[in-house]
């Protein structure tokens, strides 16, 4: 894959209360990075999190990796987005995914999981045009949405009408969906330069093309498993946790059977529906490892890490948390903020 000129430096927190997260984004200013990130899951809001973060007004970019897409209308992810950004200073990147159809359907209620990518196609392009509703009325109506906002009143123009918004995407369908309408593509920690170079740039092409309007080219924000410890050996172990955790969906499989860990993956599944973590793990190859994240001791991760700044435009580093107990992911993040803390 060709090398990227310039890559910024990101933090994600995926674990955690919000004054860690807050104090993460204070640290991770402060040793130079470009944007902290959070994102959302059964019992967390990436939405207040960022907020958090963004309101401790510590001069770091902030986004969301991802905020869940589905469950929430146009009109409040649009003004998320807008008090989000404001927050910020004009520093933030709203990052969006729909999550797997068991997410969508069990987890938010949505009565038609079906192509999610159409459905993104559609919400991303209507957030943008509420984000005018100082101009006038909005009306769409499509497959997903229909609304019909006239302002009752005078409604001040947003900090910025272009906040950026960023798709995650697995499959080829998804990552087609950020070439034709997003700024930026949120990759999957499991994707690799093998996925890159003949999944993930095929599938921006095609989405480009069918763009209504020539576009830039889609960047590419990977999110990148980072565990740091005395002991190589158990820093490479707590990333496989997390690879190990990842690999265990079968949504994930075709990602993994096209990297060329199928056979790993089926292992992992198979030890998952066990309930045997130990042996998930121990599934988990040392090439999965080297593809999939940066681990072991402050030394060799700076020395991997280059490899990842040459795939991406912007490299978010995370901890592992899957087996790992919270004061270990504390432990974690502190060391990767001043791992790479900017000389």
């Amino acid at each position: 894959m060709a090398g990227r000129t310039v890559t910024t430096r990101g933090i994600t927190v995926l674990a955690g209360g919000i004054t860690e997260a807050r104090e993460t984004a204070a640290a991770a200013a402060e040793a130079g990075f470009d944007m902290a990130w959070s994102g959302e899951f059964l019992n967390r809001s990436a939405v207040v999190t960022v907020a958090a973060m963004a309101a401790a007004g510590h001069g770091i970019g902030v986004g969301t990796a991802i905020a869940y897409a589905v469950g929430r209308s146009p009109l409040v992810l649009a003004n998320d987005a807008r008090y989000l950004d404001e927050l910020s200073g004009g520093r933030f990147v709203l990052g969006l995914g729909t999550g797997t159809r068991t997410m969508m359907t069990q987890w938010h209620g949505v009565l038609d999981p079906d192509a999610p990518a159409l459905r993104m196609e559609e919400l991303v392009p209507l957030i943008r045009r509420l984000w005018s509703l100082d101009r006038g009325r909005v009306q769409h109506s499509g497959r997903f949405y229909s609304l019909d906002i006239t302002p009752t009143a005078e409604i001040d123009a947003p900090l910025r009408r272009e906040i950026p918004i960023y798709t995650a995407g697995v499959n080829p369908r998804m990552i087609e969906v950020a070439g034709r309408v997003s700024e930026g593509l949120i990759c999957h920690p499991t994707v690799t330069p093998r996925y890159l170079e003949s999944v993930v740039q095929p599938a921006l092409a095609r989405g480009a093309a069918k763009a209504s309007a020539p576009r830039s080219r889609a960047l590419l924000s990977g999110v990148v498993i980072c565990a740091i410890a005395d002991s190589t050996i158990s820093a490479r172990r707590e990333a496989a946790a997390q690879i190990a955790f990842y690999a265990a969906p079968k949504s994930y499989a075709p990602v993994l059977e096209a990297c060329g860990f199928g056979s790993e993956a089926a292992e992992i599944r198979a030890a998952f529906l066990r309930g045997d973590h130990e042996a998930m793990i121990d599934a988990v190859s040392d090439r999965m490892i080297d593809e999939m994240a940066v681990a072991g001791t402050p030394a060799e991760v700076r020395e991997s890490f280059p490899e990842f700044e040459r795939r991406y435009d912007h490299v978010s580093l995370y901890s592992p948390s899957f087996t790992l107990s919270p004061e270990r992911v504390s432990e974690n993040t502190a060391a990767i903020v001043e791992t790479f803390a900017r000389s």
